[in-house]
């Protein structure tokens, strides 16, 4: 039986831009997330469609080696710190609440300024075109000593290196967020024992993230001081190690993989449960596996590094924990078959992106199996096999996932349909184009073309390859064309999802489309992994007969007091912007200096940059902190 334990009105929404700049609505913060994502989405996808066209032929001049290992370097930064990464924040910080029955995150005013830190960390990287001699050229993995100053001496690194650390600051205070939100804050009855899948996919990926972070921010402030301060962390010359700097990145470098898709195994259960009108199959299993998968990720970072010289033991222990991950995501596979297996199924696009994930990630997995075979490695590393494995597990892995995610909580983000025609056509692109992209890709690997190189030579055998690996990179974009299309067609049409239009398990379909501002005027009793269903066709609803009953969308006459919105963290965000751009280009040799050696100072200048951020850092964080918070 439904019970109401709060009656609310629904609340005027605020409007205009600056509702947007200062909003802790954990739903705005969501779409805020979610559209600058895909904005950096299609970035990254327009660099990778640079690199895959100067590599279509032999010889290419398209663009020189210089731009190349730029384009390079910015396409694999976006696609995983600005694209795929955020796309997870926006659907968790939308969705998570409302999946547990909860008004908002704990923490409101520091999820803005996640998502600040977010943006202008990905405006501060790309500012490195405009004002940093050039973009950062060492690949998105950094290697030193590449990334030292003598072979990198722009400031296009000193931009990535801050940049990163910015991004990394975002995801470890969004983590505690969602961290504390979901272990405080669940509706009354959710144990953990119930909580959704996405809803634990996202606990255990923010785990990850305060653990695997910090080793990458380390590893980054290394190398800062060896470009700025010429100490030599990673230079053999000064008693330096660059092994140093791969296992630190690696150590970090390894989980961020699962960072990236654990959030999407949760949307493929949800979306699959849904439209197979069924409960999840072994859904304890399921549980576990996230949590399996989470700790053994943090034992296998150097199979990044069978060819560096580590001693056979080391090599056998990474090769033997790399097999071991393979059991937790096996599970999760047959698990999601076992739920479509004999189920009603309702083939739409959002449950035909969730299906082809199953195949596709399953290709990438079986390729991590063959790379943990030492020998094997030693042949394939560093050639295109790997690209097309890595690309697999991320592209057809997360990027598939992020679309099933995307048709299938579009009306309740919107109360709007995405049209389905259109997105089969994007389906079936994204399908045939990702397989003549990255399944090629480990065909010209096994016939040894390495990969980071900018062109090759003719009569090597890798034309025909290269040729029909671009043609699939631009199917692959016209498809995404056809998604976008589908998003502002969608966005012009009449509002016509109802509350609950797949027939949901879970609580987010127990409310309006789009929800209200406090998300639920009434909560209904949890007693499962899926409380909505229980309601609608549980024995001992009343509902169980006429399911269209049940509305929890917001009648009533009491009143909620909700967050009190906040400029603050977008304040604190620009003071350490310009705090980053004191560092690069103050103690790097800038002009601008400020002498306050008159103040008694030890420090005899400062740069003017470096002075200013800090002004305005405390300036937001005096007005935090006097800010009333609700």
């Amino acid at each position: 039986m439904a019970t109401n334990v709060l009656a609310l009105p629904r609340a005027a929404e605020p409007t205009g831009i600056m509702s947007w700049i200062t909003t802790v609505d954990h739903k705005r913060i969501g779409i805020l997330y979610l559209v600058t994502a895909v904005i950096f989405f299609i970035i990254g996808g327009i660099e990778a469609l640079i690199i895959r066209t100067q590599l279509a032929t032999p010889s290419s001049t398209l663009v020189d080696p210089a731009t190349y290992n730029q384009v390079f370097t910015m396409h694999g930064t976006t696609m995983v710190f600005l694209a795929l990464m955020p796309l997870n924040s926006g659907f968790g910080n939308y969705f998570v609440p409302l999946m547990i029955g909860a008004r908002d995150m704990a923490f409101p005013r520091l999820n803005s300024l996640g998502y600040w830190l977010f943006l202008f960390g990905g405006l501060l990287l790309y500012s490195s075109f405009l004002i940093g001699g050039g973009a950062p050229d060492a690949g998105w993995f950094g290697y030193a000593p590449l990334s030292e100053r003598a072979y990198s001496p722009t400031h296009g690194i000193d931009f990535w290196i801050l940049s990163l650390q910015l991004l990394g600051i975002s995801s470890i205070i969004g983590g505690l967020n969602f961290i504390v939100t979901i272990l405080n804050m669940r509706a009354p009855g959710m144990t953990l024992n119930r909580l959704p899948l996405f809803v634990w996919g996202t606990l255990v990926t923010s785990l990850l993230a305060i653990f695997a972070i910090p080793s990458i921010s380390v590893a980054l402030f290394l190398l800062l001081f060896d470009r700025t301060f010429a100490t030599s962390f990673y230079l053999p010359g000064g008693s330096g190690d660059p092994l140093l700097w791969q296992h630190l990145f690696w150590f970090f470098g390894h989980p961020e993989v699962y960072i990236m898709i654990m959030p999407s195994f949760g949307i493929i259960s949800e979306v699959l449960a849904t439209n197979s009108r069924k409960p999840i199959f072994g859904y304890a299993a399921m549980a576990f596996a996230f949590a399996g998968i989470s700790f053994v990720s943090f034992t296998v970072w150097a199979h990044h590094m069978f060819a560096v010289g580590m001693s056979p033991l080391a090599d056998a222990i990474f090769a033997g924990m790399s097999f071991v991950v393979g059991v937790p995501t096996g599970i999760k596979i047959f698990n999601w078959l076992g739920t479509i297996w004999r189920g009603s199924l309702r083939v739409n696009t959002a449950f035909l992106f969730a299906a082809g994930f199953i195949g596709q990630f399953t290709i990438g997995g079986l390729g991590g199996i063959m790379l943990a075979v030492v020998p094997v490695d030693w042949q394939i590393t560093d050639t295109y096999f790997v690209v097309g494995h890595f690309h697999y597990t991320l592209f057809a892995g997360t990027v598939l996932a992020l679309f099933a995610g995307t048709y299938y909580w579009f009306p309740k983000m919107t109360g709007r349909f995405l049209n389905e025609k259109l997105g089969q056509i994007h389906f079936w692109l994204t399908m045939v184009g990702m397989t003549m992209l990255f399944l090629t890709m480990h065909y010209v690997g096994v016939l040894g073309m390495p990969r980071r190189i900018y062109t090759y030579g003719p009569n090597m055998g890798w034309d025909l390859w290269n040729l029909i690996e671009t043609i699939g990179a631009f199917i692959v974009a016209l498809g995404v064309l056809f998604f976008i299309v589908n998003l502002f067609k969608s966005m012009r049409q009449k509002a016509t999802a109802t509350n609950d239009p797949w027939d949901g398990q879970t609580l987010e379909w127990a409310t309006s489309s789009p929800p209200p501002a406090y998300n639920f005027a009434s909560m209904i009793p949890v007693n499962s992994p899926r409380p909505l269903w229980d309601a609608k066709y549980g024995p001992h609803s009343e509902f169980a007969s006429n399911p269209k009953k049940i509305d929890l969308s917001g009648g009533g006459n009491a009143n909620v007091h909700l967050p009190n919105p906040s400029i603050w963290p977008l304040v604190l965000t620009i003071g350490l912007v310009i705090i980053a751009i004191g560092i690069i280009f103050g103690f790097n040799g800038g002009a601008l200096a400020l002498d306050i050696s008159s103040m008694g100072m030890a420090v005899q200048s400062l740069p003017i940059a470096f002075a200013g951020g800090i002004v305005v850092f405390f300036i937001g964080l005096v007005g935090w902190i006097a800010q009333p918070a609700g």
